[in-house]
């Protein structure tokens, strides 16, 4: 898979395109659906499927007071467009000039000129250009002298459409079930693993801490689910020898024990490792189930029963 991040590194000898664009944060079911459909009309004309997508997200530029937390990172979104059936990921530097653009102005530089597009696959809400003035309907009427055709694939999921809103909606109440519903994954976070205050390790249940800054972390509690380490360089995932999903309990939140920790991060304990060195690491932090609420414990000895207990539950959900 190739990345590029502006049209100057789109290759000159690019030819005809299938492309599909939306925001993708999460690349949840109903991303995958609207995925599947430009993959199949790239496959039957034999040609690549350009997924174009945009960061930061537009709202944190436009409205940066009220942009949504972020369900994946620009990194991984790319290759979970990847795994979805994108050839290539073209990422859009959203910016107040680029947000001006008029319809047209977007259609003719990225569309056509760009990325040669013959078919363009978008969800039916699809907006786009200054003031989002453009829809599928705008598309349409462009693809019509500009030679590329337009689907607008409706809304997926039921009862409850499949969108990010939802899955924001499932992690703000701790359902990371209903979250990986919609995802058809579990959820997870990823990041560069950061040293925290060791308290962990002293405890017995060293952990790997990954900050949450404009993630969309689980509600505070305690979960059980998978820890895998990423790979430092390339676009491939789960291709080091290192990289097998790892079991784990995880904590969410601020360790209210503890006096004046107030920074939300994301607390991996691998079971039974005590060996591994993850600092400066890339991993993903996957959630399976939730096994607690974050409580505030009177003493370290009622502190480690419970984490005991927490290790006890997240063998019997993950069947390890």
């Amino acid at each position: 898979m190739r990345v590029w991040h502006s049209l100057e590194q789109v290759p000159a000898d690019l030819g005809r395109t299938v492309v599909v664009i939306g925001n993708f944060d999460g690349v949840h079911l109903g991303h995958q659906h609207v995925i599947g459909r430009a993959r199949e009309l790239a496959d039957e004309a034999g040609i690549q499927l350009v997924a174009v997508t945009f960061d930061p997200h537009p709202m944190a530029v436009l409205r940066p007071d009220h942009a949504p937390l972020t369900l994946t990172d620009v990194a991984a979104r790319c290759e979970l467009l990847a795994a979805a059936g994108a050839d290539d990921v073209f990422v859009i530097p959203f910016s107040r000039e680029i947000a001006a653009w008029t319809p047209d102005e977007f259609i003719e530089r990225v569309l056509v000129d760009g990325l040669h597009a013959c078919a363009v696959v978008v969800g039916a809400n699809f907006r786009f250009g200054n003031r989002a003035a453009g829809d599928v309907a705008t598309l349409i009427a462009a693809g019509r002298g500009a030679d590329f055709v337009v689907e607008g694939i409706a809304l997926d999921g039921g009862p409850q459409v499949w969108s990010s809103t939802y899955v924001r909606t499932c992690l703000l109440a701790g359902d990371v079930e209903g979250a990986a519903e919609a995802l058809g994954r579990p959820y997870a976070v990823t990041g560069e693993v950061v040293k925290g205050d060791q308290r962990g390790r002293e405890l017995g249940f060293p952990t790997a801490n990954v900050p949450t800054r404009g993630i969309a972390a689980p509600a505070d509690g305690v979960y059980a689910g998978w820890l895998r380490r990423l790979p430092s360089t390339g676009s491939g995932r789960g291709t080091e020898p290192d990289s097998t999903p790892l079991p784990a309990a995880i904590s969410v939140g601020t360790n209210p024990t503890f006096d004046g920790e107030r920074e939300r991060r994301v607390e991996a304990y691998v079971l039974d490792r005590t060996d591994l060195d993850l600092y400066g690491a890339r991993v993903e932090i996957s959630f399976v189930a939730r096994i607690r609420g974050m409580v505030a414990f009177e003493g370290i000895e009622a502190l480690v029963e419970t984490m005991k207990g927490d290790v006890v539950r997240t063998r019997e959900i993950l069947g390890t």
